[in-house]
């Protein structure tokens, strides 16, 4: 049961390792921007149990007709956390290397990059992705909590240590604290 967590923190080589410290930093920092650090650990923990679940349930199917590779890495979080901004997003497009693509396309746009990311699994970044989007169209409406609660946990033990941690820096998780927090800075 604890791989269906511990496997975000695998990886086989240094260029895996860098691409998914990349990662991390681009796309989970982002995303903990807009929600805080308390709802991003804890989408953090239920994307990848998802995510791997779908993994577990997928992989028997599509190992009969392709070869398979194990989830590894962070990807098919940031990949959860990608597909949640881009069906949230207000926006209808953007413009990706010249060219104006509506922005639900660009995760999947993603997904076709991430197949050269070595030791990187496509069934796994794919099930990432379809965990984010069902996360982001409202189907997993159970792991959202209103802001109070958020605001209440982050006066609660491992989040408080996080705030005292020098460098390291913490994003309320209500907005107004979160607006507060930068109109400060």
């Amino acid at each position: 049961v604890h791989r269906l967590i511990t496997y975000i923190f695998i990886y086989e080589d240094l260029i895996s390792l860098a691409c998914g410290a990349v990662i991390i930093w681009y796309f989970a920092g982002s995303f903990e921007k807009n929600v805080g650090t308390v709802k991003h650990c804890i989408l953090t923990a239920s994307f990848s149990v998802l995510s791997a679940l779908l993994f577990l349930l997928l992989e028997p199917l599509v190992s009969r007709l392709l070869e398979v590779g194990d989830a590894k890495g962070f990807m098919p979080v940031a990949f959860a956390m990608l597909g949640v901004s881009t069906t949230r997003s207000r926006m209808k497009r953007t413009l990706l290397f010249g060219c104006r693509v509506p922005v639900v396309l660009v995760p999947w746009l993603g997904l076709c990059t991430a197949w050269f990311v070595p030791q990187s699994s496509l069934l796994g970044n794919l099930c990432g992705l379809l965990v984010g989007d069902a996360y982001g169209l409202g189907y997993c409406f159970c792991l959202d909590f209103p802001e109070s609660v958020g605001s209440r946990l982050d006066r609660v033990f491992p989040f408080t240590l996080l705030k005292r941690i020098p460098g390291l820096k913490y994003i309320p998780g209500s907005l107004a604290e979160r607006r507060a927090s930068e109109n400060s800075t």
